[in-house]
């Protein structure tokens, strides 16, 4: 075999960071090999590992704790091994974790409280020992403190000051966002979870103290109507930021012009949680690099605007929930979005002509997501699907190759899906194509459209299986 240069097999297994299975084979290789792939494994080891991996993960954890760690907890009555289930890792592992997501050693403490009997008291003795083991010359790029009220870093935050991505709550202690706040500049993405009517002024700290934050998440899982005061300070402390933020999501309908200030805007997601929402603030905003746009309950009036305003640039567009007149909206995407590649949209029959008038007008488009539009009058679907696959058979640009169909009806779609496979298959093959029941029907049903869609991927028609769907 030929020998690769410890550089190369570096750039390698970057290729695979996020395929922890392929990762775990380069182990075996050789021992140069094994040393390059640790680093990348356990920079986040706690990702996407099962329950039984997790447990297993924590005991790995455990016997990095010192000879010292391990007496002053024995003498706490914490007998976590014995002389001979303790054995020294082969690797300092834990020297090579940058991503901390402190819920993992809490729920994992949790479950050492029911197999080994420690109580409380010793739990959080444990809890200290182990904040103090991470603690030990680490520089963590990214913080999880969601759901670790218990978890205090107080004196850590060295640890902390190279933070490139923060995740929290209300619920997180704002003494230790303020401190945080005061040794760290370079946080790049920021998420924030709001749950409550609580304010976290912590948070306000940390925003205004960033030099380069360029994503910005905040979710509000209750309605925002009942902390209006606390939603508008976090909307101006991004202003401090206006520079450098290029990724923005936000739960509620803007309060304030801020978004005015933010000229670098490259997405921007919105997901008003009222279908009441004015959203006037969006009128007369100008976003000329925004790119991608998402949004729901967001009235049509707001949205044309800031789509006429964002100058063509625009290619990634995903509106949900219907307000009012689509027809206008169709209209306004493919008048001012000459390079649109991405559509995802609900619909009903009175679009279906504009909608022709989008695929004539949108010649770049590659992707299509359309979900049937509920209707409290038509609760089993009336989209007239037949209708609307026959024009994206006539009228689809030639790179528009991946579907998505969210129906009511798997009936009517069954029909309308065999009709458009056929007449498609003289075209280039279709790269995806998912098809999802929005409410539960027949299995005999859903197992037809199954064998439909195998039946033309096997003829060629669709390039792969994805659309194998089960109720």
């Amino acid at each position: 075999m030929v020998k690769l240069n410890i550089d190369v097999i570096h750039q390698i297994l970057k290729e695979f960071q996020n395929d922890n299975e392929t990762l775990y084979s380069c182990l075996f290789v050789n021992k140069t090999w094994c040393e390059t792939t640790i680093p990348i494994l356990w920079k986040n080891p706690t990702r996407e590992c099962a329950h039984i991996n997790e447990y297993k993960l924590f005991n790995v954890i455990l016997l990095h704790l010192s000879e010292e760690s391990r007496n002053n907890l024995k003498k706490q009555g914490i007998h976590l091994f014995t002389e001979t289930n303790y054995h020294q890792p082969l690797f300092n592992y834990i020297s090579f974790w940058r991503d901390l997501v402190l819920f993992f050693l809490e729920r994992m403490l949790y479950s050492l409280f029911g197999s080994y009997n420690i109580d409380e008291p010793k739990i959080s003795i444990l809890r200290n020992e182990l904040l103090n083991l991470f603690d030990q010359n680490q520089k963590f790029t990214s913080l999880n403190l969601v759901n670790t009220q218990k978890f205090q870093i107080s004196g850590n935050e060295q640890c902390f000051s190279g933070l490139e991505h923060l995740c929290c709550s209300v619920y997180t202690d704002s003494n230790i966002l303020e401190r945080l706040a005061t040794t760290n500049t370079s946080i790049k993405k920021l998420s924030f979870e709001i749950h409550s009517n609580i304010n976290n002024p912590g948070i306000l700290r940390i925003i205004e103290a960033q030099n380069n934050l360029k994503e910005v998440v905040f979710n509000h899982s209750y309605s925002p109507k009942n902390n209006v005061k606390y939603c508008k300070a976090l909307e101006v402390s991004l202003i401090k930021c206006a520079d450098t933020i290029q990724y923005l999501r936000i739960d509620w309908e803007p309060i304030t012009n801020y978004l005015s200030f933010l000229v670098n805007l490259v997405s921007l997601e919105i997901l008003a949680t009222s279908a009441n929402a004015k959203c006037i603030h969006l009128e007369n905003v100008t976003l000329t690099h925004l790119k991608i746009l998402k949004a729901n309950f967001t009235p049509f009036k707001s949205l044309i605007s800031l789509i006429k305003n964002t100058k063509g640039n625009l290619n990634e567009i995903t509106i949900l929930y219907r307000v009012s007149d689509y027809g206008r909206l169709i209209r306004a995407i493919y008048q001012n979005c000459p390079n649109l590649n991405y559509l995802r949209l609900s619909m009903n029959n009175d679009d279906i002509l504009e909608f022709g008038n989008l695929l004539t007008n949108c010649r770049f488009l590659s992707s299509l997501h359309i979900m049937e539009e509920d209707n409290l009058f038509y609760p089993y679907g009336n989209l007239n699907w037949n209708e609307l696959l026959k024009i994206l058979v006539k009228s689809s640009p030639i790179c528009l190759l991946e579907f998505t169909f969210f129906h009511k009806n798997t009936g009517i779609m069954l029909e309308a899906l065999k009709i458009f496979l056929e007449n498609w298959k003289d075209k280039h093959p279709i790269l995806m194509l998912k098809v999802f029941p929005l409410e539960r029907d027949s299995i005999h049903l859903v197992q037809q459209l199954n064998d439909l869609i195998q039946e033309y991927t096997v003829k060629g028609t669709i390039k792969s299986k994805l659309g194998l769907l089960s109720n």
